[in-house]
This record gives structure tokens, C-alpha cells and sequence, in this order.
């Protein structure tokens, strides 16, 4: 496992991460405390020590599952939650400091942990980030010691932006991957200015860029991939990072071309990401601890061609630009 400089932080976190929405459950699954043990002591077996969770997961029980897995390990594992989707609804109106307080206080209890190593906000509404006073709460949670950093979790990059002018914030978590180019022209110099540290979720687009699905495959109806894809439930971007499929099919037959070499599509999608190197950590979920290992296993490829990283630009701009670029 390679580690990468998390920003302002001191902290050395693996490249390759664990995010834990799917964790033991979720995407339509029940939670399986033994199956979320296994697949974080994988992750930890192979040099992961950097863990995302929040709040909402399965109702708390993914955090849980967390701190229990950390407490029973030696090493050094930097544990990354996230408040603020309980507020229903989902308005800047319920974003108070009393309230994000107790949220903070929940996540220490659901971790059984006496400090959160990272507390983001969880893709709040856009008037959020111009409230000097919630930002302010979190500088009085680190200085409280509950807290060590404190981050944001963005739908749209004008938000990441806007939320580094906040000296507290010492971290992004956005979604980018071979369907999702824009953090490239903003976001990525901007954060190395000011030391950063960037957090890729969704980096195979809720699965499409593994290359597996296909216009026959069926969901589950509690996958959000069945019941999202028009935002019905959250932004539409977290699912499929926003790509009809009509357009993701032939950018993904387009990908292939130059992008298996040996190497299944997914792996070359995650070797693509860490290409940048103003990315910290990405954090792709995993079912089971076999896809911890290929997950890992992708970090270990040699880097791209420079004839592959153009053909990744010119494939976005040709099949997924026009429609995705200007929404988030």
C-alpha cells in the first residue's frame, strides 16, 4: 500500500480507502455485522487506514461496525464520519449548532471511540456553506477535543469552493471518476493552494465502470440504483454519478478499448484517479473482502499511458460532457 499526505493534517492515509455505505448491508441488503467485520479487518489486513462512515448508514450500525473493528486493531486507522442527512427535511433551515452538536456527540457513542478523527458535513444544501456560525461550531468541537479535523462532503464543486475559504475545513470529499472530470479545472488547484487533503467517492460510478452492468441488469427496488436515478431520494449525481445510461454504454464500450490491457475496467477507472496527485485517498465501497483485495490490488498498477489519459478526456468530452459537466 502506497500513503499520500492528507492535506493540512500531519496524517500519512492509504491511497486506496474503505467507504462503508454498502458495508455489511445497504444498496438494497440487510446489515451483516460478520460480514462488515470481515471486510474491515480485510481492509485493514491490507494496509487501509483510512475508513469513511456517517451517521445515516444503515442507522448508525455501519459506524458501529467501524469502532469496533478500529479498537481491535493495533495500528493507526483514521476514522472519517459524516453529519447532518438526519435533518429532514433536508433544508438549510436544520442546520443549527445545537443540532450538528448532538449528531457529533451520537457518531462518538455509535463508534465508541473519544474522538472522531474527521467529521464532515454530509452534502448539505448550498446556503449551508455561507454559515459562518456552523463552521464555527466545529472549531469549538476540535478545541473541545472531540473532534480532530473537520471536513466537507460536496455534491457540487462551486461548494467545495466556497467551503476551503473556511480555515477549519481541512478536507473535500467529491465525487470523480472517468464520468465525473470536472474537479480537474477548479477544485484540484485550488485545494493544493491550501493543502487540502481530497476524499473521491463514487469513483466507479455506483458500479458502471466495472464494466458489468449492462442495459439487462436488474436492481434490487431498496438499491438506489433502482430508485435514484431521477434524485427521487438524494441528489441524482450519487447514483451512477448522474449518467443516463444511454450515454454511459457507449463511453464505457469506447473505454475498453484502451483501458482493459489486461486489466479489468474497473481497476484501470481507480489507477486512473490516482493519477492526480492533489487526490489524497479514494474510498470505493466493497461487498465482501474479495473486493477489498481487487480494490487494492487496482492501486498496484502501473500508471496510466499518456495515450490513455488523453483518450480519457476525449471520451468524456465526446459522450458525457455536454450532459453532466455543467449540473454539479
Amino acid at each position: 500500500m502506497k500513503y499520500r499526505v492528507f492535506g493540512k493534517t500531519d496524517w500519512n492515509v492509504s491511497e486506496i480507502g474503505l467507504g462503508t455505505w454498502q458495508v455489511g448491508g445497504g444498496w438494497g441488503k440487510p446489515f451483516d455485522p460478520k460480514k462488515a467485520e470481515e471486510i474491515l479487518h480485510k481492509a485493514f489486513d491490507q494496509g487501509i487506514n483510512f475508513v469513511d462512515t456517517a451517521d445515516v448508514y444503515d442507522g448508525g450500525l455501519s459506524e458501529a461496525a467501524v469502532g469496533r473493528a478500529v479498537k481491535e486493531r493495533s495500528e493507526r486507522i483514521y476514522v472519517a464520519t459524516k453529519c447532518g442527512r438526519r435533518i429532514q427535511p433536508h433544508v438549510k433551515e436544520g442546520y443549527t449548532p445545537d443540532r450538528l452538536r448532538k449528531y457529533v456527540e451520537d457518531s462518538l457513542r455509535n463508534l465508541g471511540l473519544e474522538q472522531i478523527d474527521l467529521i464532515q458535513l454530509h452534502c448539505p444544501p448550498t446556503p449551508v456553506y455561507g454559515q459562518e456560525e456552523i463552521f464555527r461550531l466545529f472549531e469549538d468541537l476540535k478545541a473541545e477535543g472531540k473532534i480532530a479535523a473537520m471536513g466537507v462532503s460536496v455534491e457540487r464543486v462551486d461548494e467545495a469552493i466556497q467551503a476551503i475559504e473556511y480555515d477549519i475545513v481541512s478536507s473535500v470529499q467529491v465525487i470523480f471518476n472517468l464520468f465525473r472530470q470536472k474537479p480537474i479545472e477548479k477544485l484540484f488547484g485550488a485545494a493544493e493552494v491550501k493543502k487540502i487533503g481530497l476524499i473521491i467517492r463514487v469513483p466507479l460510478a455506483s458500479g458502471l465502470l466495472g464494466g458489468k452492468i449492462t442495459s439487462e441488469t436488474v436492481f434490487s427496488k431498496d438499491d438506489h440504483r433502482f430508485f435514484n436515478r431521477e434524485g427521487k431520494a438524494f441528489d441524482k449525481g450519487e447514483t451512477f454519478s448522474g449518467v443516463p445510461l444511454d450515454l454511459a454504454f457507449p463511453a464505457i464500450e469506447e473505454l475498453k478499448k484502451d483501458f482493459s490491457d489486461g486489466h479489468d475496467l474497473g481497476a484501470q477507472a481507480l489507477r486512473w484517479i490516482l493519477m492526480f496527485k492533489q487526490v489524497s485517498t479514494v474510498i470505493p465501497g466493497a461487498s465482501s473482502a474479495e473486493q477489498v483485495e481487487k480494490n487494492v490490488r487496482a492501486a498496484q498498477l502501473p500508471p496510466l499511458s499518456p495515450h490513455q489519459m488523453q483518450e480519457a478526456k476525449r471520451i468524456y468530452e465526446e459522450f458525457i460532457k455536454e450532459e453532466i459537466h455543467h449540473q454539479w
